[in-house]
């Protein structure tokens, strides 16, 4: 990656992390993009021209002090909305209707509510805000912590709420939404699918409560085919997580990759395209993996942060990767916002070889199948075989052999093959391939 520019302000006001920033986002408009970063202050916004950052506004938060370290963004229509999760803020509505010129604060909600807010999703497609880790604040006094809130914003300048929950976990405390399917970050309760086609009254898809590496399940983002999530457990030395998304929305992990994971390195927040992973890594600063790889690897980083700290959560905090070109934001908790070019053209079409072959395939009745690993140091995997209908019909664990005979008995139809083993990385990894019995 190359750094095109670097905006920092060490006039704004810290304590000893020197912690000044948190969140960024980017938007399009009027056929010119920006940049949005958070500070202790409050949030400022940046036209992108000619690969530079050019202050377009400021709108001061309504709690500014060196204690803020949550500022999120996310956009709609022509305002930019703004919530911190400290001390006495608001949800701020933020009018873009005047840049490159100016911006202009016209909604600072404190009230029954919201307050302080922790993150927040805008589902643009059916005008509905999601709020996560929700602090009403009534006459200046905090009530009680609400999971997540869900707002129409059929008027956007005055939220209404449609619906608070779930009623039996403490916290959400990101989401991914999709028309209307929410894919919901509950900390130590692991992820949760909701579809809020009835807005009032979501309807439960499925769960990861449990998974392989788990820590605090943070922030994760959806590919924009749908067939890929990708998540960050906030947790020193976890991995960061790779699942298949099927047409209904149920989520299933099918490996793991990351950074330094050895040496106690934390993942923080997360930007996904079809073929590539846009990683902000705290300490590790930005990473890029490259998803087409059945393992996906590391193809990309720049250091944010290069100083050495055994504290492991200071550096790149936020990543936005949606531009239309090669260029990207990331903000870092004590160094402000990097505007980075990285030019995804240079990376063709994986051609990796599939880490196992099942063959003849397909196959007939009382034939022998043979699951073969193609690499001589995958010798020891765990193989499942599933019918159609779900039902598991053969398992076993292969230890110092690269070849495994499926049962001749498999009746005439399809079977799903899942096959768990250990990369070159020492990740735990998934291969999933399918068996036709003719």
């Amino acid at each position: 990656m190359t750094l095109l520019d670097h905006w920092f302000q060490d006039s704004l006001v810290t304590n000893s992390t020197s912690v000044r920033y948190s969140g960024c986002w980017g938007f399009d408009f009027e056929g010119s993009e920006y940049a949005v970063i958070g500070s202790t202050e409050g949030t400022h916004v940046f036209q992108i021209k000619d690969k530079k950052l050019h202050p377009a506004g400021f709108v001061e938060g309504k709690y500014n002090s060196s204690m803020v370290i949550h500022r999120e963004f996310k956009t709609y229509k022509n305002y930019l909305y703004s919530i911190c999760d400290e001390g006495n803020s608001s949800l701020q509505i933020i009018d873009l209707s005047y840049l490159p010129d100016s911006i202009v604060l016209v909604a600072d909600i404190q009230d029954s509510r919201i307050g302080r807010c922790h993150n927040l999703f805008i589902d643009t497609t059916n005008d509905l805000l999601f709020a996560c880790l929700v602090t009403p604040i009534i006459s200046g006094t905090p009530t009680s912590v609400e999971p997540m809130r869900v707002f129409s914003l059929a008027d956007p300048l005055d939220p209404q709420i449609l619906w608070t929950g779930p009623d039996d976990i403490p916290e959400v405390h990101d989401c991914y939404v999709r028309d209307r399917k929410a894919i919901l970050n509950c900390g130590t309760n692991g992820i949760r699918v909701y579809d809020f086609t009835n807005t009032s009254s979501p309807s439960y898809i499925n769960n990861l409560t449990f998974y392989t590496d788990q820590g605090y399940n943070h922030q994760g983002w959806l590919s924009p085919d749908g067939d890929t999530y990708v998540f960050a457990d906030e947790t020193n030395g976890k991995k960061v997580k790779r699942c298949s998304v099927d047409d209904a929305f149920n989520l299933q992990v099918t490996g793991s990759f990351g950074t330094a994971f050895n040496e106690g390195s934390v993942t923080h927040n997360i930007m996904i395209s079809d073929t590539f992973a846009y990683v902000a890594y705290y300490n590790e600063g930005v990473r890029i993996f490259d998803l087409r790889d059945p393992v996906p690897h590391e193809v990309a980083f720049y250091d944010t942060y290069p100083d050495e700290n055994i504290f492991k959560m200071n550096g790149a905090w936020g990543v936005y990767s949606q531009y239309s070109n090669n260029q990207l934001i990331v903000s870092d908790r004590q160094y402000g916002l990097f505007l980075l070019e990285f030019n995804s053209s240079n990376f063709g079409a994986v051609t990796s070889i599939a880490p196992f072959t099942i063959y003849p395939n397909p196959s007939v009745t009382g034939e022998s199948v043979t699951i073969r690993s193609n690499n001589d140091e995958i010798s020891q995997f765990y193989t499942s075989i599933y019918s159609a209908d779900g039902r598991l019909v053969f398992e076993k664990e292969n230890d110092q052999s690269t070849i495994l005979h499926a049962p001749t008995d498999l009746s005439v139809g399809s079977y799903f093959v899942r096959i768990f083993y250990e990369n070159y990385l020492g990740n735990t990894a998934m291969y999933i391939g399918k068996i036709i019995i003719h």
